[in-house]
């Protein structure tokens, strides 16, 4: 374990003594959600996790460390840097070395899951190939550390802002497994479907957790995406969701915005266009990743 990771000592001892436990990412604190509900769907996702017989790790950067279980007050903090960082595995380094503070994305989230030993991460969506791909290149770091570390994703598919169908080709491509939870298809975050099928359903969590045991144990290096669409009652009405999305692509592509910054600027546009609908989904989504990834850590352990 390098320096640069500081584990807190209810989660070291969780791990120590082979307990379940969940990654939770910081992204959604400082990007996805507007100041204060990042927070406080943060401290709603660690309650979910610990009533489903799990211990929350969520996972972010202060001082110069990654720190793996961050209490409210370091949340908080977060949340209140000024331009805070946006992590992933490229420029995790030159955040640490350089003492700043920074959010966790999926990539990010994941290195530290596995450098910890949590085999379980919750989030909202994975990020993806993003469309205009043939002009931008732009493709998530998500897929290459789904490729790279062994975790196993709880999300509602990919963000429904990008190339879905690219990105569950290169899912394929990338050999990481997608499990469809008592689904047939990958989810599209804000809706159920997506209308892509999935080579592979599990009726319950036992199905996944016993698929997922199976990979580890085959000793396959990549992480596995376990794709568990929002419950039906909270998604996103179709003809709010088409209307957002077109107008939140269409913003995007005016404002010429690239890199790091499309995801943020998308989602709050989608916030802003849908009069906060896509919040009240997107905190639903998440609070259900959260205890469908308890669930499976507790089977896993």
């Amino acid at each position: 374990m390098t320096a640069s990771i500081r584990i807190a000592p209810a989660v070291a001892a969780a791990l120590s003594r082979g307990a379940p436990v969940v990654a939770l990412e910081t992204t959604l604190v400082t990007h996805g959600l507007p100041h204060p509900d990042g927070v406080a769907v943060a401290g709603e996702l660690e309650r979910v996790v610990a009533a489903g017989g799990a211990v929350p790790a969520t996972i972010g950067i202060l001082d110069g460390r990654i720190h793996v279980g961050m209490d409210r007050g370091q949340l908080e903090r977060l949340a209140a840097t000024p331009g805070v960082a946006k992590v992933n595995t490229g420029n995790l380094a030159a955040t640490l070395a350089a003492g700043v503070a920074g959010s966790t994305t999926v990539a990010a989230t994941m290195f530290a899951a596995e450098a910890a030993g949590i085999r379980v991460f919750a989030t909202g969506g994975i990020g993806g190939v993003h469309r205009q791909v043939e002009t931008t290149g732009d493709v998530s770091a998500d897929l290459v550390a789904l490729a790279r570390h062994r975790v196993a994703v709880v999300c509602a598919g990919a963000k429904a802002i990008l190339d879905l169908p690219r990105t569950v080709e290169m899912l394929e491509t990338l050999g990481v497994p997608v499990l469809g939870l008592d689904t047939d298809e990958f989810p599209a975050f804000y809706r159920r479907s997506s209308g892509l099928r999935l080579d592979h359903r599990c009726a319950d969590v036992a199905d996944v957790a016993a698929a997922v045991r199976t990979h580890f144990d085959l000793g396959l290096a990549t992480g596995v995406v376990v794709a568990n669409p929002i419950p039906a009652a909270a998604e996103m009405p179709a003809d709010i969701y088409e209307t957002a999305l077109t107008a939140a692509l269409a913003a995007a592509e005016t404002a010429g915005v690239t890199g790091r910054a499309v995801t943020p600027f998308l989602l709050d546009r989608m916030r802003a266009i849908t009069g906060g609908v896509s919040i009240a989904v997107n905190r639903a989504l998440l609070l259900h990743n959260a205890a469908v990834a308890a669930e499976l850590a507790v089977a896993l352990a």
